[in-house]
């Protein structure tokens, strides 16, 4: 059965990806994720507020009028004692490819065109095989616009493509107006991939201290049809191979992502919840799979789902959804009308 997939120019064995997670701090981990059946692991993200941090600036702004509004202060994370620092994490990179024989990606997360930019360079000296770029950005200033938020990442992938040679994905939230356009636009700014989508997580309301506090859940398979959606609606229309993430918990899950036209399909809440043995069980699924709908191959299955041979996509998305509102039936015995009684 041949499972080989191509990523980032980079041959893969089969299309299991670990994305970025705490998980991937410990080298330990990674070559038991690599001894389970990732083809390639995605390091967590470095920080553009560690980069600036390291120069005293963001401690600069952040110690400025500390007394009169240390409730805001609580808003950011305790950088100074993230786990992975800009020094540490090239450090980490490099054991990593020392431990390894897949493909190390690594991550950067930022919105600016700040110092990190120059440090894509020393992650790519560091031995890094892709560079992952984690836009992580919501535009809260009401004077920005979406034009403004869409020229911010093109300008962003273009200058770091400028900066290194390996081969460089942009992970992208779905909240774009016209995210076709946008995908189009950083396909022509050089992204060698496109990874959907980031997970914007939302703070809650803890009620007892009136606090904002992180709030984390982890995916389901559920979370997989809006990435599976809009892979099937790219898939073609891009150059920069496409990635699937968040959503991905099972052999089921892999293929589908397949067949919208994904090239890998990238896990972490799978793992956190069973494990990272979870690997060796959905590869030898993905097996089963196709064995039983007699594939051979991945390559028989790529974009075959996908929305490429359809004339016109926005007609056939409605279509669907006139559809999908025309299925659901309504319970007669929960919804019956009763006789109205005369007056």
């Amino acid at each position: 059965m041949d499972l080989s997939t191509r990523y980032l120019g980079l041959v893969l064995p089969n299309p299991l990806v670990v994305s970025a997670s705490p998980l991937g701090e410990v080298v330990g981990n990674l070559c038991r994720m690599e001894d389970a059946g990732a083809a390639a692991v995605v390091l967590p993200s470095l920080f553009e507020e560690q980069i600036t941090l390291e120069s005293h600036h963001l401690d600069r702004h952040l110690s400025q009028g500390a007394d009169s509004t240390a409730e805001a202060l609580t808003y950011f994370p305790d950088l100074v004692h993230y786990r992975l620092g800009p020094d540490t994490y090239a450090e980490h990179v490099r054991r990593a490819k020392a431990a390894v024989g897949i493909p190390v990606i690594a991550s950067l997360n930022g919105v600016s065109d700040g110092g990190w930019i120059d440090y894509a360079r020393v992650i790519e000296q560091a031995g890094a095989d892709a560079l992952e770029l984690n836009i992580y950005f919501i535009p809260t200033d009401p004077e920005r616009t979406g034009e403004d938020v869409e020229r911010m990442y093109i300008d962003l992938v273009r200058n770091v493509k400028s900066t290194v040679r390996i081969p460089v994905a942009v992970k992208l939230g779905h909240s774009f107006t016209a995210l076709a356009n946008v995908a189009r636009r950083l396909d022509a700014a050089g992204a060698d991939g496109l990874v959907l989508f980031n997970r914007f997580y939302q703070p809650d309301f803890d009620l007892e201290t009136f606090d904002v506090r992180p709030h984390l859940t982890l995916s389901t398979s559920a979370d997989l049809l809006l990435r599976l959606h809009w892979t099937a609606i790219l898939y073609g229309h891009v150059r920069a191979d496409l990635a699937v993430t968040g959503g991905v918990h099972t052999a089921e899950d892999v293929v589908k992502a397949m067949m919208a036209g994904a090239r890998v399909a990238m896990m972490t809440s799978a793992l956190l919840e069973y494990g990272i043995d979870h690997l060796t069980r959905v590869r030898h699924d993905l097996v089963a799979w196709m064995a039983a709908h007699d594939y051979d191959s991945l390559g028989q299955m790529h974009g075959s789902m996908s929305y490429r041979h359809v004339a016109q996509p926005a007609a056939f998305e409605r279509a669907n959804y006139m559809r999908t509102l025309g299925s659901f039936t309504l319970p007669p015995e929960r919804f019956a009308v009763p006789p109205r009684r005369r007056r």
